[in-house]
């Protein structure tokens, strides 16, 4: 994950979002004297979103922590 200031994003804002897609790596912009921001690629967000509503569900969040350990195991979970 790189951290660039504001300042910087602004010179360098086609470059900087570029990175962000081809390198498939966070960008975390500082503002002086305010909270830090995080940019991603869409693709990475809606993962993370989409994995959250899974696992909102108890019974979905332990049917996959189950296959996730099988698949540590080395064998593969088994279909519904």
């Amino acid at each position: 994950m790189r951290t660039v200031s504001l300042t910087q994003l602004r010179q360098n804002l086609a470059a900087e979002l570029d990175s962000v897609i081809d390198d498939a790596e966070e960008l975390v912009v500082t503002r002086s004297g305010r909270h830090p921001v995080v940019i991603v690629p869409l693709a990475e967000y809606e993962s993370m979103k989409e994995t959250e509503y899974l696992l909102r569900s108890p019974a979905n969040a332990e049917a996959l922590r189950r296959s996730l350990a099988e698949l540590d195991r080395g064998r593969a979970p088994k279909s519904p």
